[in-house]
């Protein structure tokens, strides 16, 4: 049979991670379609989800499966094919997130519909990693995040805060509840400052569809939730500026991002093509070196283990309300979002990416910072 050859090569690969074709527990994997093996083996982590999205396998717990693949070094060897050495060299010698390209992850991912969103997220729609310590249900951990981010920002009534990639106002919105502040955000989404406005209205805030590198004005302190992974690390500098230029001097900035272990992390091409276009991790030292002789670190904070139980619970919302949202989108994309979720969800279990709260000031605070958890 022209597949036994490379059924067998996947068949060994997958077994020094533990992992059994058509195998009876929950992380191995069930291949339906004999064409997988060539694919996977040519394209890597592309010919790995795609095949996915056309049905061609299956495990029972998909995430399972991934916190072995990737807990292990067979991950970088799964990604490492020609066409994302290409996609890394782009990345390496290209600004693919200058400018001009500001806008392509709000119409590619955050416009999609904010049907799927408002089915998967907690109730105030908070789209970036909870803080679960305390918690037991979604609403709880990502109320809990955002009066953490509060109490690190040392709020008090009457300050006036710039919120950079907003999203759809969670935080502008909890915090001008609890905290008797005014906010300002900006981001790159029309749906999600569309329905921002609405879901924040009535209250001292603003949204503003813009690009980080226009911002103006002054603020008291400064937060971003979940968007420093679009920035890329041609402009890691030019964001820091910004929010130098733009934050008071005895103010501070709250940064949340997901961080990769080293520079530069290999792109995953599955998340590249489908997902988050262009969107690159942050390492420790390039973060570093974007804040050196603007900012003094206050604090940092990891929160990484927290992501895995909070994209398991994105996941179990999205499939328990995909009846009502496939009367407008199709079983293809109903995979890709599971695999989506699922393989993110593998990857922070396996601890290959990181979640980070990052808290610095201008000038350092005097007598020291206080850190809180």
């Amino acid at each position: 049979m022209r597949y036994d050859k490379l059924k067998t090569a996947v068949e060994e690969i997958l077994s020094s991670i533990d992992v059994r074709l058509n195998g009876d527990r929950p992380w191995d994997i069930k291949v339906y379609n004999d064409e997988f093996y060539r694919r996977v083996l040519r394209q890597g982590s592309l010919g790995l989800g795609e095949s996915y999205m056309d049905g061609w396998w299956d495990a029972q717990q998909l995430d399972a499966f991934f916190y072995r693949l990737l807990r292990s070094n067979l991950g970088d060897e799964v990604r490492r094919n020609w066409k994302t050495q290409v996609t890394l060299f782009s990345q390496v010698l290209l600004n693919r997130q200058r400018k001009a390209k500001a806008f392509e992850v709000g119409e590619h991912h955050y416009n999609m519909g904010n049907d799927v969103f408002q089915a998967m997220l907690d109730k105030r729609m908070v789209y970036s990693c909870a803080y679960w310590k305390g918690a037991d249900t979604l609403d709880a951990a990502q109320e809990a995040k955002l009066d953490l981010v509060c109490k690190k920002l040392e709020l008090q009534p009457g300050m006036k805060l710039l919120d950079i990639g907003c999203g759809w106002g969670s935080f502008a919105k909890f915090a001008a509840e609890k905290y008797n502040v005014s906010v300002v955000g900006v981001n790159n989404s029309t749906e999600q400052i569309h329905l921002g406005q609405v879901l924040c209205a009535g209250l001292p805030i603003e949204l503003k569809l813009q690009d980080y590198r226009d911002i103006t004005g002054q603020y008291d302190h400064i937060v971003s939730l979940g968007m420093f992974e679009h920035v890329g690390p041609k402009n890691y500098r030019t964001y820091m500026e910004v929010v130098d230029r733009c934050l008071s001097d005895d103010g501070l900035f709250l940064l949340q991002t997901i961080g990769a272990n080293k520079p530069p992390k290999t792109p995953d091409l599955f998340v590249e093509k489908y997902i988050f276009p262009g969107a690159v991790l942050p390492a420790l030292k390039q973060i570093g070196a974007a804040i050196e002789g603007l900012f003094v670190m206050e604090d940092w904070h990891s929160l990484g283990a927290n992501y895995d139980k909070t994209l398991m619970a994105w996941f179990r919302n999205f499939d328990a309300r995909w009846e009502q949202l496939k009367s407008h989108y199709d079983e293809r994309f109903y995979r890709m979002w599971k695999y989506f979720l699922n393989s993110l969800a593998g990857s922070s279990r396996a601890r290959e990416n990181q979640v980070w709260q990052i808290v610095l000031s201008k000038k350092g605070i005097l007598g020291g910072y206080t850190s809180i958890r």
